[in-house]
């Protein structure tokens, strides 16, 4: 099968133009890009997909072993474009993929000119002097909790997540976790939450864009500022927004943010 089929991935826009891609965050899909991907869509071929294990994605698409680490959705992310014939791209990620998409530069410079990482973490953990927002403990605490119960760890993630707990985002995010197989989910949070990208930060070589989202449990102030001095030259906008996703619950901000970074 091929490699969009296996990810459900789209592309819209003028052919020829330059390509921007947007990747979700840990238990999404692509449709959470949905306020913020047609803005683009004029001047832009605009490329969305679902993660292996996510979304819309084909079942097979998702491999424990291949996923183990975030190398695998790395990998996912290269054969797709190389698939397309896409060079040069602009890619947006979310959270855990804005890490992806990190690797994937580094890996593949001839596949990504420029990057967004919106609402990043190098590392969630707390580590000496470095504050990431979680202790050890939280990390084993949730996922204990996804291990153990199937069904009762979506509406304390989703509010962490959204920032509160009776918004439309709230909802929509505790509906998205709950499509994804358990044992998908609970492998790829071990993944996230658990995963230490900092010495990769130093070696991106191209722009970056940092969005922080200025009330953010998951990723907060400390861990944005942390990946912005730690990419050469990084940019670094701060979304007055409450929750993790600020494409969700600030999208015209987050639009204005990222159109400003694109101009020559």
């Amino acid at each position: 099968m091929r490699r969009a089929d296996l990810l459900n991935a789209s592309v819209r826009g003028p052919a020829g133009a330059p390509a921007i891609v947007f990747v979700h965050g840990f238990g999404c899909g692509q449709h959470m890009w949905r306020h913020v991907a047609p803005s683009f869509e004029g001047g832009h071929q605009v490329v969305l997909l679902d993660l292996p294990g996510s979304g819309d994605a084909a079942d097979d698409a998702y491999d424990s072993g291949r996923h183990g680490t975030l190398d695998g959705y790395r990998d996912d992310l290269a054969a797709l474009l190389d698939e397309l014939g896409l060079r040069d791209v602009t890619l947006v990620g979310h959270s855990v993929s804005a890490m992806i998409g990190v690797l994937l530069q580094v890996a593949r410079p001839d596949l990504v000119s420029r990057l967004v990482l919106v609402t990043p973490s190098a590392r969630y953990i707390d580590a000496g002097a470095y504050v990431g927002g979680h202790s050890e403990t939280d990390i084993d605490e949730l996922l204990d909790l996804m291990s153990r119960n199937h069904l009762g760890w979506q509406d304390p993630l989703a509010t962490m997540v959204a920032g509160a707990p009776d918004s439309a985002t709230h909802g929509e995010l505790e509906q998205a976790f709950c499509r994804t197989r358990p044992e998908v989910a609970a492998e790829f949070a071990a993944v996230t939450f658990r995963g230490d990208n900092r010495a990769d930060l130093p070696l991106v070589s191209v722009p970056t864009l940092v969005l922080q989202s200025s009330d953010d449990v998951i990723a907060p102030e400390s861990a944005g500022e942390y990946v912005r001095d730690a990419i050469p030259g990084a940019a670094y906008e701060v979304v007055e927004t409450r929750g993790h996703c600020p494409h969700l619950t600030a999208p015209d901000a987050t639009i204005a943010a990222i159109a400003q970074f694109l101009r020559p």
